[in-house]
């Protein structure tokens, strides 16, 4: 836990004060009950009778998931920056406390003032994973708020959500008023500013969403009819009422000009990621074919190394925080890695504060840049490799080789690391058994490398392999794809488990149910609502967690409402078909994701942004037309 002042006690007593005497009663019988209360230090306070809009932003997860979220953060204080508004927090409450506030005929509230969320004018929600629907309907539910928008004809509260998984926002539709497609910073603020107006002048809802779908990144699911053919699938999705044909994703140009809060709320309990996060760009300038985030961040966007300098040495100062990680979607590749590295050092070394790199990449790690990590704490290595052979590797354009990955381990075993994980993903489209058995040989190859290498081999090793189900995403080349059936995923796991045989290696691998349903809520269109809802009302919530997660509950929902989940994840899409999420523009021209699919399957590498662009169309979203690729 990080070190603050001592006014951080002082504020959490006062918000316990205003608090429901029911809830002061039951906090006493539930885990971690600082989850619960607010009062963190660094929490933006506003007097209520001074704004002209409320809002709770929820975050669909527990308290310690949604306060390790970057996203959160900086959007919790770009639309708190709006004099007019007062943003506060709401996550989803853990099983004790679920039930208690049940028995207790508590509603949700947010942290900042202990208000039920029902009095709020606007109610938003940050999706960044599928498996947090249900969450999402059990927040409105304990809000008292009926889930479909077609049951909430007022302006207010307005429902609305934001986060990567509205990049095919259909399975949500009929539950959310409005979806925020892309980067927040900026259209967030105009949205707000758009609901005071309609909310001073006393506009009714549909008045409302007409105007918000023609602001930039703004999808009203409500003003597009969807039609169906025979055989299943989308004849067309229609818009009405002048809402756009295609609605074109925001993002932030300059990276640099927004702001970024340094002085981000301090948690009262331990979270899972108890620390300062810098983002040093957005975007990736790799383009693997399987990978949705590397397609739908488009295009690059970096920070100057001197803003991220101020920026962390400014946030480490206003938390106490022990350690500082630097975030992207390849951390390795950004450009002034080194001289970034040496400007936090200067602050962090005489303060014993860790510096953290993750996903690093096994193709450009140096010894330059572990001498500077090593400088006040080592921790574990993670490399994706994701393929267990190098023409597997070629197809998803992982653009890593054996020889990368053995070199960059001889270098990290003879600077004394001696914990490297490593992920793969199983399932991948043409591969085969020989390309499972190569993980398993490539562990082993690790592991002779570290017994070459080691600088202390009294230590030991250990080798962690990873394995997860192979998903297809929208908006990634192999958006057309099938998923693997569970009884073959699970043969593959079966070889691999065989396979590896030392005992320095760990193989551990995610879940094929979880997988199929993630991959139906990833790809489904509007039909699949019944479904979530169905589950929702059976119990379901926290699907994203094991504890809660039940398989046989979503068959049994898919069932019952004339759903076949393999229609979804375990077919093949033609290539011509109308996809639920083709009227969402995230800047990447379907041209290319064709194209690419095609080099998959011929085994052709595309090279990286920087050595040649692909011409994939995003660089059109930004206003000078040249990204940092």
């Amino acid at each position: 836990m990080p070190t603050v002042p001592l006014t951080t006690a002082m504020s959490i007593t006062i918000t316990t004060t205003r608090m429901d005497k029911r809830l002061k009663r039951i906090l006493p019988r539930v885990q971690k009950p600082a989850r619960y209360t607010g009062g963190e230090y660094n929490q933006i306070l506003k007097k209520k009778d001074e704004v002209d809009l409320r809002l709770a932003f929820c975050f669909p997860d527990t308290y310690e998931i949604g306060m390790s979220n970057l996203g959160l953060a900086i959007l919790y204080h770009t639309m708190n920056s709006l004099p007019f508004v007062w943003c506060e927090r709401v996550f989803a409450p853990w099983g004790d406390m679920y039930d208690e506030m049940k028995r207790a005929g508590i509603p949700l509230y947010a942290l900042e003032s202990g208000d039920p969320v029902s009095e709020f004018d606007s109610i938003a929600f940050s999706i960044g994973y599928e498996m947090a629907y249900t969450t999402v309907l059990d927040m409105l539910d304990m809000a008292g708020l009926p889930l479909r928008t077609e049951d909430r004809p007022e302006l207010l509260p307005l429902v609305w959500a934001g986060g990567t998984a509205g990049v095919n926002a259909e399975p949500m539709a009929p539950f959310i008023d409005l979806f925020v497609i892309g980067e927040g910073e900026e259209v967030n603020n105009e949205l707000l500013t758009l609901l005071r107006q309609a909310k001073l002048e006393g506009w009714d809802k549909q008045c409302f969403l007409r105007a918000a779908a023609q602001i930039g990144g703004v999808y009203v699911p409500s003003l597009y009819e969807v039609s169906y053919r025979e055989d299943g699938n989308i004849q067309a999705v229609t818009p009405t009422d002048g809402a756009p044909a295609r609605v074109k994703k925001r993002i932030i140009s300059n990276l640099d000009a927004v702001p970024f809060p340094t002085s981000p709320i301090v948690p009262s309990t331990e979270v899972v990621h108890d620390r300062v996060s810098l983002e040093l760009f957005r975007g990736c300038v790799r383009g693997c074919r399987f990978c949705q985030a590397g397609h739908v961040y488009r295009p690059i966007r970096a920070k100057k190394k001197d803003t991220l300098v101020q920026q962390g040495i400014e946030a480490l100062k206003n938390t106490g925080y022990q350690e500082l990680t630097l975030l992207s979607l390849s951390t390795s590749d950004y450009r002034e890695l080194p001289a970034l590295c040496d400007g936090l050092l200067d602050y962090c070394e005489e303060r014993s504060i860790g510096l953290s790199l993750p996903s690093l990449r096994a193709d450009n790690f140096s010894m330059e840049i572990m001498q500077r990590l090593q400088k006040v704490r080592k921790s574990g290595l993670t490399f994706a490799v994701e393929g267990g052979s190098q023409r597997l590797r070629d197809c998803i354009n992982k653009n890593v080789t054996e020889e990368d990955l053995l070199h960059t381990c001889s270098i990290a075993f003879a600077g004394g690391w001696n914990n490297v994980k490593l992920y793969y993903m199983l399932g991948l489209p043409t591969e085969t058994d020989e390309d499972i058995l190569g993980i398993a040989e490539m562990a082993n190859q690790v592991l002779h490398c570290w017994r070459l290498n080691a600088k202390n081999k009294n230590r030991g090793v250990k080798i962690t392999v990873s394995t997860s189900c192979f998903i297809p995403k929208p908006h990634s080349p192999f958006q057309w794809e099938a998923q693997i059936s569970i009884d073959e995923y699970r043969r593959r796991v079966n070889l691999l488990r065989n396979a590896i045989t030392a005992k320095n290696v760990t193989y551990n691998w995610h879940d094929a149910e979880t997988s199929l349903i993630e991959a139906v809520l990833s790809k489904g269109d509007r039909r699949v609502a019944d479904a979530i809802e169905l589950v929702f009302r059976r119990g379901g919530r926290l699907d994203a967690w094991t504890d809660y997660f039940s398989f046989q509950r979503w068959m049994e929902a898919f069932r019952d409402c004339g759903i076949d989940p393999a229609f979804y994840a375990n077919r093949e899409i033609p290539t011509d078909a109308v996809l639920p999420w083709d009227h969402i523009d995230v800047g990447v021209r379907k041209t290319h994701l064709l194209r690419e699919r095609a080099r998959a399957y011929r085994a052709e590498l595309s090279p990286d942004c920087r050595k040649q662009c692909s011409a994939c169309g995003a660089a059109g979203l930004l206003t000078e037309g040249r990204c940092d690729g």
